[in-house]
């Protein structure tokens, strides 16, 4: 495929932290228009990929490009992060983060922000800090989904709140991305995503182990990728 189609490419990518190595010698293309599943157990090195991504880290060694570029202020815009932690001040209201959303990012728009705002359920008045865990995942979710991105990264979107909350949350991000744009999800819940996935990739230790289609995945092993995964990673 010509390069100009991957929208990330790792070249022998590499990672440490003092001794510890938490991505070494990452290989990977990832493709325009694909909802891809970054699976690994906690601490396999999902959330320092998605970091690197966006280039809140450095490589130790090795090469990340972003639409051909690397990490730089110009990728940042092409890119939507939602991280693992909440980021957001809990003195504002839904009404004042979408406001700051929008002065800071040229690309987001209030339009759809409000509409799925309404569609969840949501009151635009309120607080951040008087919301549920579920409905603050909702809120950052919303926020990060209402940019027209190229590549969306969601890291543990689904972590932490009710099967109910999880349906809502994968609905919106399978109805609000362009599709020629990339959403990379981070997640252990495997169960809980591979109904929207396209591709997985299983990672451990910082490695990949595997990097297939869902199609394949379940046409070669007769397996879905959950159970295949529960296989590749037991104890």
């Amino acid at each position: 495929m010509d390069k100009e189609g991957y929208i990330v490419e790792c070249r022998n990518l590499s990672k440490k932290f003092g001794g510890f190595c938490a991505l070494n010698e990452i290989n990977l293309s990832l493709e325009r228009g694909r909802i891809i599943g970054l699976l690994g157990p906690n601490g396999s090195g999902k959330t320092t990929l998605i970091k690197l991504i966006n280039g809140l880290l450095v490589p130790t060694s090795g090469q990340i490009l972003i639409s051909g570029l690397a990490p730089c202020p110009e990728t940042k815009a092409k890119v939507s992060y939602l991280p693992d932690n909440n980021y957001l001040s809990t003195w504002m209201n839904v009404n004042q983060m979408i406001d700051y959303y929008g002065d800071f990012y040229s690309d987001f728009d209030k339009k759809k922000a409000y509409e799925m705002l309404a569609n969840l359920g949501l009151d635009a008045k309120q607080r951040f800090k008087a919301m549920s865990k579920g409905m603050k995942e909702k809120v950052q979710l919303i926020l990060v989904m209402s940019r027209n991105a190229e590549l969306y990264c969601l890291d543990e979107p689904i972590g932490g709140v009710d099967p109910a909350t999880r349906e809502y949350i994968l609905k919106t991000i399978i109805t609000n991305y362009a599709e020629d744009a990339t959403v990379l999800i981070s997640t252990h819940l495997i169960a809980d995503v591979e109904k929207v996935l396209d591709e997985a990739i299983f990672i451990q230790k910082g490695s990949v182990l595997r990097h297939s289609s869902v199609e394949e995945i379940r046409s070669t092993y007769g397996q879905s990728v959950d159970a295949l995964f529960r296989e590749e990673f037991k104890c």
